[in-house]
Formats: structure tokens, sequence, C-alpha cells
């Protein structure tokens, strides 16, 4: 379903916005958390830590891949809030051909040197096998990932939330039985895992193109929009690559921490693999209100409301310290029953350790959440570049914990890293929002005078 951003009261619509998407995105953490509670179960605490090795290197290659297509659908979103869909749809087929062009050069690359990336992180002997057959598919469907990520991109643009959470329920089913069958019926481990999650992703991206060339006839290409054009292609490239090198400089920083973890032993690198994993499933609330921001605010970016951009995000802060205070409290109520899904009761200590990561992290959610908000609504509004900075800050916020805090605390310290690369990127937002929405209104205010 189609959903305008532009009239309405902000805090309804990002709030109804929001909620496909946060369901669709704990199906989507579901992938992870079945392939980690398999693994872990019936192979083995080893390739639990093999498969959690990888997490970082993983987010720095498609974390790249991501924010390209993400940085592509906030063009989607102006030019469907300015009612442009002719342009709309131009930019969408040129988004094709520059996924199909950097899947087939990434794809080919990482395959290649997953295996010499994982000797780098310095991953534990006893593990790397492990790790290395989960993430070598990951990265071959690399294509598929991209294609979901475009497609979401494009709906979401248009303010349908609803089709990507439809085609995500299935694709968890699918992910289910593929687990099952691949790790436990032919004891295929790590390497089934993988293939299963890959597979999953793959049948979600497909059905949601196919829906959406149906349902909707305003993104049905007419003659000649299909074609490669270079000037729009550069717009894109504008809009992705800040986004992506956003993402990829903060997996730097998460590969970093992840090297120092690696160092203190498999159990070490259990415990924050279970704890990372938790904690996403819930941090991705404050994730996916963030997402909501980004499509509000393109909309009316495009719509040239500008107005309508503070207001949202006033709106979106008040709905981030709700969230958060919810997340808290069920964090400190089920942190321990959600741990024990994922770990024997014997192993004591990689318990508690889990406890510790996941504790830290949620008392620190409301700067998470200030975070997701000015991020995504800068980037809304055309601001790409800022996220870069941002991505900077986390990760000198990482390297400082890995350098400083993990040496003389231990695991402890590694749990501060998430927490000093939040504050640090919150301070080049906040500052960046207030001179981004100062030079918005300024236009507003002279395209009044010019009426």
């Amino acid at each position: 379903m189609i959903k305008d951003m532009t009239e309405g009261k902000p805090i309804k619509l990002i709030f109804q916005f929001f909620i496909p998407l946060i369901l669709g995105n704990l199906f989507q953490q579901l992938y992870n958390m079945v392939d980690s509670a398999i693994v872990g179960k019936f192979v083995g605490v080893n390739a639990l830590a093999g498969v959690g090795a990888t997490g970082s290197l993983n987010f720095l290659i498609l974390g790249f891949a991501m924010g390209i297509c993400g940085g592509f659908g906030i063009m989607f979103g102006q030019k469907f809030g300015a009612r442009d869909y002719r342009a709309m749809r131009r930019y969408i087929a040129n988004s094709y051909y520059l996924v199909a062009i950097i899947s087939s050069i990434l794809t080919p690359l990482t395959v290649i040197f997953c295996r010499q990336f994982l000797i780098w992180m310095d991953t534990p002997t006893e593990i790397i096998e492990d790790a290395y057959n989960y993430i070598v598919v990951i990265f071959a469907g690399i294509s598929v990932t991209m294609l979901y990520n475009t497609v979401s991109a494009v709906l979401r643009a248009i303010g349908d939330s609803k089709t990507p959470l439809y085609a995500l329920v299935g694709s968890s089913i699918i992910n289910i039985i593929l687990d099952f069958v691949l790790v436990v019926g032919f004891r295929m481990g790590t390497l089934g895992a993988g293939i299963a999650t890959v597979t999953a992703q793959a049948v979600s991206g497909i059905v949601c193109l196919v829906y959406m060339y149906k349902k909707y006839e305003l993104l049905r290409f007419r003659k000649g929009e299909g074609r490669l054009g270079g000037t729009m292609a550069v717009h894109l490239l504008g809009l992705g690559i800040p986004m992506a090198l956003q993402f990829s400089i903060t997996a730097i920083g998460t590969i970093i921490i992840q090297a120092a973890v690696n160092g203190l032993g498999a159990a070490a690198v259990a415990a924050m693999t279970t704890g990372s994993k938790i904690s996403t499933v819930f941090s991705g609330a404050l994730e996916m209100l963030g997402m909501a921001m980004a499509t509000y605010c393109s909309q009316n970016m495009g719509a040239r409301k500008y107005d309508r951009i503070k207001l949202g995000v006033r709106a979106g802060i008040v709905l981030a310290a709700a969230a958060c205070a919810v997340l808290i409290t069920m964090i400190i109520l089920l942190g321990r029953p959600i741990t024990l899904l994922f770990l024997d009761k014997s192993q004591t200590e990689i318990i508690e350790n889990t406890l510790v990561f996941i504790q830290w992290n949620a008392f620190c959610y409301p700067l998470l959440g200030l975070l997701f908000i000015l991020r995504n609504a800068l980037q809304g509004m055309g601001y790409s570049a800022i996220s870069m900075l941002a991505g900077v800050s986390e990760l000198i916020g990482r390297c400082l914990v890995a350098f400083w805090c993990i040496g003389p605390l231990g695991y402890v310290g590694g749990c501060l890293a998430n927490p000093a690369a939040w504050i640090l990127a919150d301070i080049i937002l906040v500052f960046s929002y207030f001179y981004a929405k100062k030079k918005v209104l300024s236009m507003a205010a002279g395209e009044s005078r010019n009426e």
C-alpha cells in the first residue's frame, strides 16, 4: 500500500510506517538467531563462535552493499514526494544497472580473499574453518542481498513497508526449514547455515520484485525509461557511496574490536557473538525507526515541505525515547532466558559474559536511538556525506576502546566499544542536524519570498 507522508500528523505517520518495519526486522533477525541457535546446539560452541567471528567482516562488505542501496532509496523517496514519477522510475532503472555492476565486482573479490581476511583478524585456529565455511557462502550471495535491499528501498520510498514484511515471513519459514535439513539432517555445519540464509533472502527479494511490479502501476517502466543514464547514475552514487562508506567505516571499527576480543580466546568470542546477536534483535527497533525517518524526510524534502521535517525529527525522538524504555525493561527481565536459547546451561562463564555485554549496550540505547533518528533524517534530506563523518567518529570510539580498554579491562573493555562509538557519533550528528535544519529552513524562506 502506497503511503504519502507529506500530509498528516508526523508522529502518527512515522509510527504506522515503523510497525511493519520492526516486524520485518524481527523476522530478518530470526534468520540470524535460528542460524546461531541451531549451530550452537547441534554443531557446538566453536561453530557458534566461528559464525560470530564473521560478523564484523560480514558487516564490512554487506554493510557497504546495503548502504549503497539505502542511498539509492533516498533519491526514490525524494522523487516520489515531488510527484515526479517518470524521474523516479528512471532512477530505479539506473539503480538496477549499478547493483549488477557492483555485485559482479564485490562477489569474486570477497569470495577469493575472505579466508585471508579472517587470518588478518587473528581468528582463533579452532574456529577459522567454521567461520570460512559460513562467510564464503554469504559473500557468494552478495547479489541476492543487493537485490533484496534495492527492491525494499523502492517499496519504502513509496511508503509501502508491509510488502517486505510479508515476504520476510515466508522466507523466515524457509530459512528455519533449511537450517534443520542442512545443518541437523545433512550435518553440513556452518556451510549449511550459510546456504539456508542466502536461499531464504533470495526468495524474499524475488517475491518482492515480482509483487511490486504487479501491484503498483506507477513503478512499471514506460518506453525509454529503462536506459542507463550517466548523470542519474552519478547522482545515485553521490548518495549511495557516502552511506556505503559510513557502514564500512563503522564495520572497520567492529573488526578492530573483534580482532582484540579474538585474542581473549574462543569463550570470549562466543560470549560477544551471542551478545551481539541478542543486542541486534533489540536495537533493530531503533534502526527501523530511523529507517522510517529517512522515508519521511526524503518524501517531504522532495515535496519541499521543509517545516514538516523539523516536526518529524521531534516526533522521531519522542518515539525513540519510548522504544528505549521498553527495550531496556525487556532486556532486564528477559536477558537470561533469551541467552539460554543459544547456550547450554553448563556454559556458565559464557552466559554471564553475554549478559554483561547486552546490559552495557541496553543502558546506552538512548544514545543509539538519537543516532538513528538524526542520521536517517540527514540522509533523507540529502546530506548523506555526514553519515561518513559519523562513521569516522564511531571508528575512533571503537579504536580507543580496543587500544586502551581491552588490554587492562579484558572482556568488559570490549563491552564499552559500542557506547563509546555512539557518544562520539551523536556529537557529530547533533551539530550537523542543527546546521542542516538552519539551511533547509532558509531555503523554505527563500522560496516563500520568490512566490
